[in-house]
């Protein structure tokens, strides 16, 4: 091999195989996303024959959104540290090693270590994922494309979770929606070598642990105390201990970040407006997307009586539409342009949870639910897609990791507060239905409604923010262009 082809970059060495390496990567973050929703409709079946209570059964969504969210930060770190492939295969092989684990114990206690490894593996994989997609396409047109396809996977994970939990669960088992990741997995494992070239360079500068261990404790702590809430309440004082040490951590963190040599998250990367723009959006889109599908799988088991094969195969349509956007989202993007695109797509979106509210407690899936699920499909589609592209948009190589972590942590985080927050909104609301005489079927329905008119409001919210960033950025453009013809005149005058 010549000196030349010694020194190409591996994004350049790994040029022919980038479309079969995007698929291999999608895999691994499909498996992610899938793995938060997969487990809701089986977790009845296994609290059953794992003798485990309802608050415990809580605890196996938490005890994987916890660490996943908590260190999604500290991931992406590590991945620009010690190499964005290395991290990637280290964290799939702990998830497809969790997965079989949780499939195979017939204990609740190692049910919930094993959850934590899963959820620890899923904060090292995810942000390496993104950072080598990023670097794979570094053409503009190119890496629209790949983002576009990655976007349109966290969307279509979030509804298969739904629709494969059910299959799963009703044909063989509840162990079978964790012994679905381990194939996957193991195939992931033996292809990332061939199609992704190996991490030419190690940074070798320190690590900020400081930084890592406060901004963990802030997420682990915040999440926490959002999850507690639920049942504890917002005032009781483990949820307001948890909520005040979450704050004070966050705070630490900054200051930590603001004076550390080589901080864990660089606080310049937020001068980036995509940056600062698309994570504000992705986190919006988490609450939204979160409380919706909470919402509507309990509405179609609960309120309809639909069994789980039904519950999920419901979702069908939503998740088609996710897979045609996929195709259509790069050229909205190259026509209309990145905001433009997201804004749009979070407003179908509330459109869509709109008119799902208007559900009643009898609904037809033909009549009721499948416009508003094709509708908020191409919203959720597309605004997965734009939102991702623009939280990436403009930043280093050297950075990638930790863009990459920062959108995944939105979206953890976003959703946690977003399905706290709707969740008990839901539940106020069905109380106060109930103490004046309403039926319980129209008790919850009137809930729910509530949920999908929230998540509307935060799509809402999200174009908002979309506009206001984007009319920042150009501010900021025009001063920029009117500092250089400055400079120039005076150097024409001296």
């Amino acid at each position: 091999m010549s000196s030349k082809a010694k020194q190409l970059p591996a994004a350049a060495s790994a040029v022919p195989y980038r479309w079969l390496a995007l698929i291999v990567l999608a895999l691994a973050q499909f498996l992610v996303i899938l793995d938060a929703s997969i487990v809701n409709i089986a977790l009845p079946t296994l609290g059953s024959e794992l003798h485990l209570d309802t608050n415990t059964l809580s605890w196996v969504i938490t005890a994987y959104v916890l660490p996943f969210g908590g260190l999604l930060l500290l991931g992406g770190r590590l991945s620009d540290r010690f190499g964005h492939r290395r991290l990637f295969i280290l964290g799939i092989s702990g998830f497809a090693a969790a997965s079989a684990a949780a499939g195979l114990t017939n204990s609740g206690t190692w049910l919930l270590a094993s959850r934590v490894v899963q959820g620890a593996s899923a904060a090292l994989l995810a942000p390496a994922a993104l950072a080598l997609v990023t670097k794979l396409f570094t053409d503009p047109q190119d890496r629209a494309k790949a983002l576009g396809i990655w976007g349109a996977v966290a969307g279509i994970g979030s509804v298969a979770g739904v629709l494969l939990g059910g299959v799963f669960t009703s044909s063989f088992g509840w162990p079978s929606v964790f012994f679905v990741n381990v194939p996957v997995g193991v195939m992931v494992i033996i292809a990332t070598p061939l199609l992704i070239a190996k991490d030419t360079s190690d940074e070798r500068t320190s690590l900020d642990m400081p930084g890592a261990v406060t901004v963990t404790g802030s997420i682990v702590a915040l999440v926490a105390a959002l999850s507690i809430a639920e049942q504890a309440g917002w005032t009781s004082p483990w949820t307001l201990t948890l909520a005040g040490v979450a704050i004070v951590l966050l705070i630490a963190f900054i200051f930590i970040e603001k004076f550390a040599k080589h901080p864990l998250m660089p606080l310049h990367i937020f001068h980036n407006k995509p940056v600062l723009g698309g994570n504000l959006a992705m986190f919006l889109i988490g609450g939204a997307t979160t409380g919706l599908f909470f919402a509507l799988s309990v509405y179609m088991q609960q309120v309809l009586h639909y069994d789980a094969m039904k519950a999920g195969l419901t979702q069908l349509p939503l998740a088609g539409a996710l897979v045609v956007i996929a195709g259509v989202v790069p050229a909205l993007i190259k026509k209309l342009g990145t905001q433009r695109t997201l804004a749009t797509s979070l407003i179908l979106f509330a459109l869509g949870t709109i008119w799902l509210s208007f559900a009643p407690s009898d609904a037809s899936f033909a009549v009721h639910l499948l416009g508003p699920s094709i509708v908020i499909g191409i919203g959720m589609g597309a605004a997965f897609v734009a939102a991702t592209e623009w939280a990436v948009h403009g930043v280093a190589d050297n950075e990638a990791g930790i863009a990459s972590g920062l959108v995944n942590t939105s979206q953890q985080i976003g959703g946690a507060i977003g399905l706290a927050v709707l969740a008990t909104v839901s539940s106020i609301r069905t109380r106060d239905l109930l103490s004046h005489g309403v039926t319980e079927p129209e008790a919850l329905t009137g809930g729910f409604a509530w949920v999908f008119i929230g998540a509307a409001v935060l799509a809402v919210i999200g174009a908002v923010i979309v506009f206001a960033v984007a009319r920042l950025s150009l501010s900021q453009k025009v001063m920029d262009q009117s500092l250089i013809n400055q400079k120039k005149w005076v150097n024409c005058l001296d």
